[in-house]
């Protein structure tokens, strides 16, 4: 178990708001989801050791952007058993093979609900993915330019045909997926520091630079107010969240019904 200093205790936050203006927040706990390598450089110089704030620095990330298309209909065919409207097929997501793209999956709004499209009969709402790097050749693209080329890579592998889109938005997410590379190995010294920070709870994917799924960063996020409410400075259950061999979907009934 890590030794908590009490000198460590967080009092307050600093944030910007909308006219750019330093507001403070006074806490007695802090849950971070922000990534670790900004969390780090916000917390005062001496709080953990040069070492430990040079992993959280050199921390690994992928960016992600993603361009949503309005379109009149999908070129695909729906051959499941599903039964869906003849312009759309009953997929959320689908992971894009073919190497002479760069998209990396689809996602299809509609099928998330009907009631995030306006005209959900006749318009499908999709999103195409990309993986890159802030600052690369995708990154760097004005809107409009990344719109239409979104919109040529669809053609390309008979998604849409030309003419289809209706209207185009381009969403971009920086620090979307920590990368398990480069200063991550060296990762539970920073942990472990960061444990001495009493009341200090890192939490979801983010938070822990972890690959979490909704699920996990919801269970992270659980795990640290069954802390607070018990009083523990042991966090090793908030890191142990989707540590194990299976999958965590499951509910506990149906694990237990398994052995």
């Amino acid at each position: 178990m890590n030794k908590i200093q009490d000198d460590k205790k967080l009092t307050h936050v600093l944030y910007k708001d909308k006219e750019e203006k330093i507001q403070e927040v006074k806490a007695d706990y802090i849950l971070s989801s922000m990534p670790v390598k900004d969390l780090v450089s916000a917390l005062p110089e001496d709080w953990v050791s040069k070492e430990a704030a040079q992993v959280a620095h050199d921390l690994p990330y992928r960016d992600f952007m993603t361009a949503g298309l309005l379109v009149d209909r999908l070129e695909l065919s729906n051959h499941t058993h599903h039964k869906t409207l003849n312009h759309i097929i009953p997929d959320c997501w689908i992971y894009i093979q073919e190497p002479e793209v760069k998209i990396g999956r689809l996602q299809v709004f509609n099928n998330w609900s009907p009631y995030l499209v306006k005209d959900p009969l006749h318009t499908v709402w999709i999103g195409l993915e990309y993986f890159c790097q802030e600052g690369d050749s995708l990154w760097s693209m004005d809107d409009s330019d990344f719109l239409a080329f979104a919109e040529k890579e669809l053609q390309k592998i008979h998604v849409i045909r030309p003419g289809a889109v209706k209207e185009g938005h381009v969403v971009r997410m920086q620090k979307a997926y920590p990368a398990y590379y480069g200063s991550y190995k060296e990762f539970p010294l920073l942990q472990k520091e960061l444990d001495t920070i009493p009341n200090l709870y890192c939490i979801g994917r983010n938070g822990q630079h972890r690959y979490n799924n909704m699920d996990h960063s919801m269970l992270t996020a659980i795990r640290a107010v069954e802390l607070i409410q018990n009083q523990s400075t042991d966090k090793s259950s908030l890191w142990n969240v989707n540590t194990e061999s299976d999958y965590q979907e499951i509910k506990e009934e149906d694990r237990n019904s398994e052995k």
